[in-house]
């Protein structure tokens, strides 16, 4: 297909289900990303990853699919001049990325509204809440 005919999605829906501090990491990556070439993001956070949006750092306390702790992770990744998971979330929050966490994932892991991050703007609701947000022109990612 000739460049001129490609075109982008409407969109970028990413359901953020691994409680994997790297794929998480990866899913800020992608919408950052998005947003920044104009295409709006929403981050549905469910299940493990819940706890990336915990008060205090949360993320701190996930570990990376090969074991490596999310901290010492986090900390090669400032080294060798990748963005780290405060800079990515922060840049989500300025580009204006929908933060939607599920209500359902919140309970299955024992978590309420009140134990995450003050400083980002969450929609709480469900997977119907999600898919009336997504764009019919859009894409869906799982990660």
């Amino acid at each position: 297909m000739p460049a001129a005919e490609k075109s982008s999605p409407s969109k970028l829906s990413i359901v953020v289900f691994s409680g994997d501090f790297d794929k998480v990491h990866y899913a800020l990556v992608m919408a950052s990303a998005a947003v920044a070439s104009n295409t709006p993001v929403t981050l549905f956070f469910t299940m493990w990853a819940g706890r990336a949006l915990e008060r205090d750092h949360g993320w701190q306390r996930m570990k990376c699919a090969d074991g490596t702790a999310a901290k010492a992770m986090d900390d090669q990744f400032k080294a060798k001049n990748v963005a780290d998971f405060e800079t990515l979330l922060e840049a989500c929050v300025a580009l204006d990325v929908t933060f939607m966490v599920c209500e359902m994932g919140l309970k299955a892991l024992g978590m309420d509204a009140d134990a995450l991050r003050p400083d980002i703007p969450i929609e709480k609701g469900g997977v119907v809440t999600f898919l009336a947000d997504a764009s019919k022109d859009g894409a869906m990612l799982f990660i």
